[in-house]
């Protein structure tokens, strides 16, 4: 179950990883629309890891067991969209 939430983090720090690998390269290109591609991965970063309520809400069930634990479940959902958000807001402090 835990596969869904650490995918979606292996997703938002390929995207980060390659946002920094490539915003280096913005500064040999000459063209001002490959530029502008490389640094909107930022944002595409952001919106993978940005969580909703339909998000989270979808997360819970993956790994809600019928326990009467719906609330926990909602936390760890939560707190699992709120860590890869972390990830690509601060990507751009470790350059």
């Amino acid at each position: 179950m835990e596969d869904r939430a650490v995918n979606r983090k292996r997703m938002v720090a390929s995207v980060v990883a390659k946002a920094k690998k490539y915003r280096k390269l913005t500064r040999m290109i000459d063209d001002p629309e490959t530029a502008q591609r490389i640094a909107e991965l930022k944002e595409r970063a952001l919106t993978l890891a940005k969580p909703d309520q339909d998000h989270i809400r979808t997360r819970a069930r993956e790994i809600c067991r019928p326990s009467g634990r719906d609330q926990e479940f909602w936390f760890q959902a939560e707190r699992e969209f709120r860590e890869a958000e972390e990830l690509a807001i601060h990507a751009d402090e470790d350059s």
